[in-house]
């Protein structure tokens, strides 16, 4: 018996058979069920996984987009609120300016009546005084100039014009 490699004997060829046969039905019975069913789970895994980084993705934009909206409305409040607190500094400074200016004119008007009453009071006291050193004056120029009381009278009238005049 001689055996060729190229020509393989039908015995053994139909053992190999029947053992690819035997082979072929447990994979068939046993094994494949279990391969497909695992390659289905890992198919499933997998397709839920996609689907889970879909949403994920989705939400990542969805919280991006509303970070933006959050970002552009931060802005828009805070350049309100400097906007708002320019225009109460401005009405603040401008009241405080009004009331300054106020004052000012209120200090200068007393300051002014006050002036006012006291050349008043000291023209007044310059007057009396010089009434006083007047009537001294007179009192003694008439002692010892006018002896008679119509001199006396006539003197009186002619510094009380002076006076007047002055």
């Amino acid at each position: 018996m001689s055996s060729s490699l190229l020509t393989p004997d039908p015995g053994l060829v139909f053992w190999m058979i029947i053992a690819f046969g035997l082979v072929l039905f447990i994979l068939a019975k046993f094994g494949f069920p279990v391969i497909l069913e695992k390659l289905d789970s890992r198919k499933k895994f997998i397709d839920e996984s996609v689907v889970a980084a879909k949403q994920a993705y989705d939400k990542l934009e969805h919280v991006q987009e509303k970070n933006r909206l959050l970002i552009e409305e931060a802005k828009r409040e805070k350049s309100q609120i400097i906007a708002d607190a320019a225009k109460q500094r401005d009405l603040i400074l401008e009241k405080a300016k009004e009331k300054a200016i106020e004052e000012a004119n209120h200090i200068v008007s007393n300051a002014r009546k006050q002036i006012i009453q006291e050349r008043e009071e000291a023209i007044i006291a310059i007057r009396r005084e010089i009434a006083v050193v007047s009537v001294d004056i007179a009192e003694k120029v008439l002692r010892k100039n006018l002896k008679e009381k119509e001199d006396q009278m006539s003197m009186i009238e002619r510094l009380v014009e002076e006076i007047n005049l002055s």
